[in-house]
């Protein structure tokens, strides 16, 4: 079976504010990003203390929150971003032991 090629990434990292944690996840993902899927991604910031409503829509209970937005599914990861692996994984980016 081919596996189908993504053309881009689309990542959405919810944070509130500059606080070390949101400045650590976004350090964290752009790393990632970089390493693994080098330009066939987008990442939009969407800061909840500036727009709180833009939680709801995907039902944002915590900071930071990375959600995948395509391909689909939706996933989300919620925390630092400090585990690569765990991230890559989550993401589906890099498949369990490879």
């Amino acid at each position: 079976m081919k596996k189908e090629v993504v053309k881009e990434w689309q990542l959405r990292l919810y944070i509130a504010g500059q606080t070390p944690k949101s400045i650590t996840a976004l350090e964290n993902i752009k790393k990632y990003a970089e390493e693994h899927l080098k330009g066939k991604y987008s990442i939009e910031i969407v800061d909840l203390l500036k727009n709180p409503q833009l939680a709801e829509g995907d039902q944002i209970f915590a900071v930071p929150t990375l959600v995948r937005k395509f391909p689909e599914p939706i996933r989300k990861i919620i925390g630092d971003l400090s585990n690569e692996e765990r991230v890559l994984v989550g993401l589906n980016i890099k498949p369990l032991n490879s």
